[in-house]
C-alpha cells in the first residue's frame, strides 16, 4: 500500500481496472443502441419516438442512478479503511433509497403524455413514446438497484463480473429485441413496445445475475440479511452524497434531454438524425465514462489512505488517457461520418438522404465537444471519489442549465441555425463544466488530501 506509483505503473493499474469497466459501459450503450438499431430498421416514427421516450426516462433514471454513484466512492474509501462494516452499511443505504426513489418516480413515467405534449412535441410521437414509457418504466426498480450492486462491486475492483453480467445482458436484450419488435421466432410483432419490454426483460436479468453474485461471492457483508433494519445514519450519509451527485448528472443529462425535445421541434427527420448522432457519441463517451470510475475508485482509496501522491499522479495519467481517446474519437467523426450514420438505417429508406445529411453536419459537432466531454466527467470522477459533490452539482448547473440549454435555443433558433445551433450549444455547456470542474479538482480539493506529491 505505501509503493510510491510510477506513471507507467499508473496507468497499468488504469487499464487492468478501467477495460473491464468500459467494457461493461459499452456493453450497457449497446442495450441502447440494439434499441436504436432494431426500431430504425422498423421506422422513423418509432426510431423517433423511443428517442424521445428514452431521453424522458433517462432524466429520471440517472438522477436516482445518484445513489448508486455515492455507494462507489464510499465503498473505495472503507475498503481503504478496511472497514467491512461500512461498506454494508453503505451499500445497503443506497438500495434502500434507490427503492424509495423509483417508486416516487413511477407517476411521471406512467402519465408521460401530458408531460410531453406540453413539451411542444408532436402528438403521434409523444402518444407512442408514452406507450413505450408504461412498460419499459417498470424498470426502473431493478436498473437503480444493478446500478448500486454494480458500484459496490466496481468499488471493491471486481470489474470483471460487472463486464460479464452487463453482456449477458446485453445479448438477453439483442434476442429479446429482435424477436418482439418483429414479430420473429414466432412472437408476436410488438414494435416500440416489444423494445419495452425486452428492456425490462434485460433489467431483471442484470438484477437476478448481480444478486446472486453479491450472496454467494461476498457473503461477509450480508447485503441483504436484515435489509428491513433501518440505519439512518448512513441513510443520510448515502443521501447528501447521491443527491448532489444526481443533481449533477441530472443536470448534463437535462441539457442533452433539451437538445433531443429541440429536434423534436424540428420534425421527425432532425429528431431521428439527432437519435443517430448522439448514439454515435454515447458509444465513445462510454469509454470516457469507464476511466471515470477507475477515477472515482482510485481517488476514492487514496482518500482512505490520505495518499495526495498517488492521487495527483492517478489523476494526470487518467486525463491524459481520455485526452488520447478524444482524438481518435475526433479523427473517426470527421473522416467517417456517412459510413457510421448508415449503419443505422435501410438502403431503401426515403428518408435516408434527408437523415445523412442532418447527421453528418450534427457529427462534426460531436467531433468538437469529445475534447470537452470527456474532460468533465474524468473531473467529476476525481471529485466523487473524494465525496465533493455540492460545489461540482452548483457548476454543472451553470454550465449546462445558464450556458447550454441558452446557447441551443439562441443558435438553433434564434439565429436559425437549426440542428447544428442546436450541438453548438451542448458544445459550450460542456466546455463550461470540463474548465471549472478541473480547476475545482486541481486548485481545491486535491489539496485536502494529505502532502503533495514531491
Amino acid at each position: 500500500m505505501s509503493k510510491v506509483m510510477t506513471y507507467p505503473d499508473h496507468f497499468k493499474a488504469i487499464a487492468i481496472l478501467g477495460l473491464p469497466l468500459i467494457g461493461g459501459h459499452l456493453a450497457q450503450f449497446a442495450i441502447g443502441l440494439t434499441d436504436t438499431v432494431m426500431l430504425g430498421w422498423y421506422g422513423v416514427e418509432a426510431l423517433a419516438s423511443v428517442t424521445l421516450a428514452s431521453s424522458y426516462y433517462f432524466v429520471l433514471f440517472l438522477f436516482g442512478a445518484g445513489f448508486g454513484w455515492a455507494v462507489m466512492p464510499m465503498v473505495a474509501t472503507a475498503a481503504a479503511e478496511e472497514d467491512e462494516t461500512s461498506i454494508r452499511r453503505s451499500t445497503r443505504m443506497g438500495l434502500w433509497l434507490s427503492l424509495i426513489y423509483a417508486t416516487l418516480m413511477m407517476p411521471m413515467l406512467w402519465w408521460s403524455y401530458p408531460i410531453l405534449i406540453a413539451l411542444k412535441q408532436e402528438p403521434q410521437v409523444a402518444e407512442t413514446a408514452s406507450q413505450y414509457l408504461r412498460v419499459a418504466g417498470w424498470g426502473l426498480f431493478p436498473a437503480l438497484i444493478v446500478m448500486v450492486l454494480k458500484s459496490y462491486l466496481a468499488a471493491l475492483e471486481r470489474t470483471q463480473i460487472v463486464l460479464w453480467i452487463t453482456v449477458v445482458a446485453a445479448v438477453v436484450n439483442g434476442v429479446t429485441n429482435y424477436a418482439l419488435i418483429f414479430g420473429n421466432w414466432g412472437a408476436p410483432e410488438m414494435g416500440v413496445i416489444g423494445a419495452a419490454i425486452a428492456s425490462v426483460v434485460t433489467q431483471l436479468v442484470s438484477l437476478i445475475a448481480v444478486v446472486i453474485y453479491a450472496v454467494r461471492v461476498l457473503p461477509e457483508h450480508s447485503l441483504f440479511q436484515r435489509f428491513w433494519r433501518p440505519d439512518w445514519e448512513m441513510f443520510w450519509s448515502v443521501l447528501k452524497l447521491g443527491v448532489p451527485i444526481g443533481l449533477t448528472t441530472l443536470a448534463e443529462v437535462t441539457l442533452f434531454a433539451t437538445s433531443a425535445i429541440m429536434m423534436g421541434w424540428l420534425g421527425q427527420v432532425p429528431l431521428a438524425a439527432h437519435g443517430i448522432a448522439l448514439n454515435l457519441a454515447s458509444a465513445t463517451f462510454m469509454v470516457h465514462l469507464g476511466l471515470s470510475n477507475v477515477a472515482t475508485i482510485r481517488a476514492g482509496n487514496a482518500l482512505g489512505r490520505r495518499d495526495r501522491a498517488h492521487l495527483e499522479k492517478g489523476a494526470i495519467a487518467v486525463t491524459g488517457m481520455s485526452l488520447v481517446m478524444s482524438a481518435i474519437t475526433i479523427l473517426l467523426f470527421l473522416t467517417c461520418a456517412e459510413q457510421l450514420i448508415s449503419l443505422f438505417m435501410e438502403a431503401d429508406d426515403p428518408q435516408r438522404p434527408q437523415i445523412l445529411a442532418i447527421g453528418t453536419g450534427l457529427l462534426a459537432m460531436a467531433a468538437l465537444f469529445q475534447l470537452v466531454d470527456g474532460a468533465q466527467v474524468i473531473a467529476l470522477g476525481l471529485l466523487r471519489g473524494l465525496q465533493d459533490a455540492k460545489i461540482p452539482m452548483v457548476i454543472a448547473a451553470l454550465s449546462y442549465w445558464v450556458v447550454g440549454i441558452p446557447a441551443s435555443y439562441y443558435f438553433g433558433f434564434m439565429q436559425g441555425m437549426d440542428g447544428i445551433g442546436v450541438w453548438l450549444g451542448l458544445v459550450l455547456g460542456l466546455a463550461c463544466a470540463a474548465v471549472l470542474l478541473m480547476a475545482r479538482f486541481w486548485l481545491r480539493s486535491v489539496r485536502e488530501v494529505g502532502v503533495p506529491a514531491e
